[in-house]
């Protein structure tokens, strides 16, 4: 048994931050954010919106697109760096907010790659003939550890995500094959100083801005540009495929230089590869269950296509997922 998606949907907020818009915030220009990440502008939530906001109006669609009901869906899993609370799991507020009454769920927290990894849990739980309809979403509210005067973060990242329904798949439809990776030496290079048991929250912590996303952005750039190449790679090969044979990459929307660099060493053509950071910036777990579901709006996927997915992200974490495409 395979699992297989058989619905998809995305969400972003309607407030949208351009560069011209921080080029009056701190010291950058438009050229200048265009040619070092591909970004034009990102999205941002309204005041009081959270990410289990965004779940519901993903999980809203997934349920709508598919004929299923809320009762019908059996497990809800939520990646996101960025949950409404510590100790209650937002996949918990997304599974309330539906009125899922049947199902259980639990949040994942790989940053970037965070989809993928979910992914991966949905589709095991999928294989072990327990579960039938599983939600996998992918969301950020990056806004909320964002901040806008440090201009080496606050370009990048925008609020927003994605998701999936998982069914099973009796055939050779449905995600073939994944490779996932952690390396936590990296943590160091991208995180959240405060906020969490090595550094709680005090006076102390908020004044020194603890709270927000640091990064070393030049070593950040070096093990993405790597990794997420080379995993790429590796499961291709691995397959037996080579570039020619994938109808579509998604790779993970943090960087356009990053993409390219993917996307030459599988041997993949520019029209194999989805681009659309320069709309939304760095989205983190939502970069591809948004892209997606673009793919799918756009109709770039037809049954039997082979869809690459990839991802890089803090951690370090990294991965790639092989997928035969259904009828979605």
């Amino acid at each position: 048994m395979k699992a297989k998606i058989t619905a998809t949907a995305r969400y972003l907020p309607k407030r949208t931050l351009s560069n011209q818009d921080l080029e009056k915030m701190v010291d950058t220009t438009d050229e200048w954010i265009r040619s070092r990440t591909g970004i034009e502008k990102r999205h941002l939530v309204a005041e009081g919106e959270a990410t289990s906001d965004m779940g519901k109006k993903i999980a809203d669609q997934l349920l709508a697109r598919s004929g299923k009901s809320a009762e019908d869906i059996d497990l809800i899993l939520v990646a996101t760096s960025t949950p409404d609370y510590l100790v209650v799991s937002t996949a918990a507020m997304v599974q309330d907010k539906i009125n899922a009454v049947n199902a259980w769920g639990f949040d994942i927290v790989a940053a970037c790659t965070g989809f993928i990894y979910a992914m991966e849990t949905g589709v095991k739980m999928i294989e072990s003939g327990k579960y039938k309809n599983v939600i996998v979403i992918g969301a950020d509210t990056m806004s909320s550890i964002i901040n806008y005067a440090d201009r080496n973060t606050c370009i990048i990242f925008g609020d927003g995500g994605g998701g999936v329904l998982l069914e099973p798949s009796d055939n050779d439809i449905g995600v073939l094959d994944s490779i996932l990776y952690t390396d936590g030496s990296g943590s160091k290079y991208l995180n959240v100083p405060a906020g969490g048991s090595v550094q709680p929250a005090s006076k102390d912590t908020i004044e020194k801005k603890m709270h927000y996303v640091i990064q070393d952005g030049k070593t950040v750039f070096k093990f993405a540009v790597k990794n997420m190449a080379d995993v790429s790679k590796e499961i291709i090969d691995k397959n037996g495929l080579k570039g020619d044979d994938i109808s579509l990459f998604i790779p993970h929307q943090a960087n356009k230089r990053i993409i390219d660099a993917t996307a030459k060493r599988c041997g993949l053509h520019e029209d194999q590869v989805f681009v659309n950071i320069n709309r939304y910036g760095n989205t983190t777990a939502g970069t591809i269950p948004i892209a997606i579901d673009e793919a799918v709006e756009m109709s770039r996927l037809a049954k039997d296509d082979l869809l690459l997915l990839a991802a890089f992200g803090g951690g370090f974490t990294w991965g790639s997922m092989l997928i035969r495409w259904g009828n979605v």
